[in-house]
């Protein structure tokens, strides 16, 4: 029980720091508020409630990390409840007689069961909470955890580049540890002053023992010392979170509950749907979404994505983790003009990422897909190339020839529109075009299984064997353009919507029912993004059809191929993006190959380094490249089978995968070891061609 003083102490804290806690909160919601608007959201109450159930069973942590999402755990349930124990503690200083411990048997009437429970849980998670907070300041001060690192060049706030991360992680840290510590030491304590052991606090009575020989002085000062360390230091320590990263205790919920709707195939316009005057893309704070500017508050800064990020493991100086950071510190940097109303004037470039970091993004998702509070840096990227593409920055030439083949011949090859159907010459059946005769279905075959060398000779099996299927498809022929996927991701947003107004165009005069493609960069946009332009059909992987003509006996397996070893790689656009992971699983199986999957496969695959304009590129960046690192990864997959006639096989269901991992098994070394195989001529062998 508090002393008139203390209790009359406390409300003025409390009223004091809580007004300052509600005025930083207020704050973060103008300066959010006033982003930039973003595309409209549905079922906000059933959203909100999911994430905040996901959040409170800790799924999304355990995206990756086990170990770490282990004691990570360990702290937010234990912090999570510690609510309740704080309001209680409050309640026991306030009101006489109201004393849980022993079931509480002081109160008139106690519901002892309910009591216990409340008392057992908390002593559980107080010693729970106590080492998960102790494995995590051992982790980042006392060992050299890589994850915890920044690749050198990484563009970082000045204060990161100061170790700000390491002193906010110290301080808060330290906070809890005296939190839960000073509160299951009272704990201790009044058990100690009771003369007694509470068989439903088992770890205090423990720790009870070691205060037994203590005045009763003594024990009274402790009791009310520890109080103050629990419930007044949190008091006090409320408005430093607004500025801390811990704010994300609050914000991530809400952040996981306002996430994009739209498939993640599709981006989000390049400017409002309620302002189409703005310009397009993102150069300060406000030009960003409003939702991104949530997800500075939401990050935990846990460097998870850069984990996964191929341009951060090649050694590049992108890192999407350090990008959500430094938009935390630069909001926090101009917090007062920002909350206000006001408008930041800081370009988002050389403030918030480099632009060598800007150009060195694939667009795979992965960021994304593992982030555990829902932030997209990758979207943030995008906006930033759509901008620099405006304001005329210098890009990479590779890139710029590229788009300027793009606009001028549909292609980024440089090829001629005319021979977009060169490779179907050999053919020994006359390939339909689908502007002059109707087909069930249209095959987009895009620009690198159309103009490049080793891919064309695939591109033909694909056709022979649709045929011999039976399948009626066609092609547009010259007037097919690139899809533009790859073009809308660089940041051209102008050169996108002309390809798409082409492509769309040759869409109307052609006579389908739907579309299949080799390409799951084309299939992604025609899919998820065409539609919004009136392009309604329904849009499919070659495995896909491919696997309806095995099942269906129109194609008939003839031959096993159960001597080859094998395993998958899982293209970011058709996986990650798209969900097509089983169709060519399947088809490997009823091919009857031995199949070895990656460590990182399906959801957690990892990008081949092509995606978001990088096959443009036209120097090669420093550092083992994505696909060759994909190669190691598939050789040592394979290795316990090593020593067999047959050289493993990396196959592939991508045309720019052909090239990407053709390139890399030559570069790293490892011709002779390993082969780089299309699924399509497995099939082909497996149907005795």
């Amino acid at each position: 029980m508090l002393t008139t003083i203390e209790r009359i102490l406390f409300i003025i804290m409390a009223l004091g720091f809580g007004g300052l806690t509600a005025a930083g909160f207020y704050g973060i919601y103008t300066i959010v508020r006033n982003g930039r608007s973003a595309p409209p959201l549905k079922d906000l109450p059933k959203r909100l409630t999911q994430a905040f159930i996901d959040v409170g069973l800790q799924k999304p942590i355990f995206r990756a990390r086990p170990v770490l999402s282990t004691f990570h755990a360990f702290i937010f349930f234990g912090f999570s409840f510690y609510f309740l124990v704080n309001v209680t503690d409050v309640l026991e200083g306030f009101i006489p007689g109201f004393e849980l411990i022993y079931g509480g048997e002081a109160i008139l009437g106690h519901p002892s069961f309910l009591v216990n429970l409340f008392n057992i849980v908390a002593d559980i998670l107080s010693v729970l909470t106590l080492t998960g907070m102790i494995a995590f300041l051992v982790r980042r001060f006392m060992t050299d955890d890589r994850r915890l690192r920044f690749n050198d060049g990484v563009l970082l706030h000045p204060k990161v580049a100061k170790g700000a991360i390491h002193r906010d992680s110290l301080i808060v840290g330290i906070f809890i540890l005296f939190h839960v510590g000073s509160r299951f030491t009272g704990q201790a304590l009044r058990l100690a002053e009771h003369g007694r052991s509470d068989p439903w606090m088992p770890f205090a009575s423990l720790v009870s023992n070691l205060f037994r020989g203590m005045s009763a002085g003594g024990l009274n000062f402790g009791i009310h010392l520890t109080w103050w360390l629990a419930i007044g230091l949190i008091v006090v320590f409320l408005p430093y979170f607004i500025r801390s990263k811990h704010v994300h205790l609050m914000i991530a919920p809400v952040n996981l509950g306002l996430a994009k709707q739209a498939p993640r195939g599709a981006l989000d316009p390049a400017v409002p749907a309620d302002n189409e005057d703005a310009t397009p893309g993102a150069a300060t704070l406000q030009d960003l979404a409003w939702t991104r500017l949530l997800d500075g508050y939401a990050c935990i800064m846990c460097n998870r994505c850069h984990d996964v990020c191929p341009a951060h493991s090649q050694g590049l100086v992108l890192s999407p983790s350090a990008l959500e950071v430094n938009k935390r510190y630069l909001l926090n940097e101009e917090f007062m003009t920002l909350a206000k109303g006001g408008r930041s004037e800081q370009r988002l470039l050389d403030r918030l990422i480099s632009p060598e970091a800007v150009w060195s993004c694939t667009t795979c998702y992965a960021c994304v897909r593992v982030c555990p509070v829902g932030n997209e840096p990758m979207a943030d990227i995008i906006d930033i190339r759509r901008r620099m593409i405006i304001d005329g920055a210098d890009i990479d030439g590779g890139i710029q020839s590229s788009l300027e083949s793009l606009a001028k011949n549909g292609n980024w090859l440089g090829k001629g529109a005319r021979t977009r159907t060169a490779w179907s010459k050999d053919l020994d059946f006359k390939l339909k075009d689908a502007t002059k005769e109707p087909v069930e279905y249209l095959w987009f075959v895009g620009d690198t299984a159309s103009f490049d060398a080793r891919v064309m000779p695939l591109t033909q099996k694909v056709a022979t064997i649709l045929n011999q299927g039976g399948v009626d498809f066609g092609v547009l022929g010259r007037l097919e353009r690139n899809s533009g996927n790859d073009v809308r991701r660089v940041g051209e947003e102008g050169l996108f919507e002309q390809l798409v107004e082409e492509n769309m165009d040759a869409f109307g005069k052609s006579q389908f029912s739907q579309i299949v493609t080799t390409d799951p960069h084309s299939l992604n946009t025609l899919r998820n993004e065409y539609p919004q332009y009136g392009g309604m059909w329904p849009v499919h992987h070659y495995t896909n059809l491919l696997l309806q003509l095995v099942e269906s006996g129109k194609l008939e397996l003839k031959q096993s191929l159960s001597h080859y070893r094998v395993t998958y790689h899982d293209p970011c656009y058709l996986g990650r993006y798209n969900g097509g992971y089983a169709a060519p699983r399947k088809l490997l199986q009823l091919m009857g190959v031995q199949f070895t999957e990656m460590p990182r496969n399906q959801e957690n695959s990892y990008c081949c380094g092509a995606g978001g304009g990088q096959i443009w590129l036209g120097t090669t960046p420093n550092g083992e490249r994505p696909a060759e690192n994909r190669i190691h990864e598939a050789l040592a997959a394979l290795a316990p089978a090593v020593g067999s006639d047959n050289i493993p096989l990396f196959v592939v269901a991508c045309p720019k995968d052909v090239v990407m991992y053709g390139d890399a098994v030559k570069t790293s070394g490892n011709e002779g070891k390993i082969e780089v195989r299309d699924i399509i001529e497995l099939l082909e062998e497996a149907l005795g061609e």
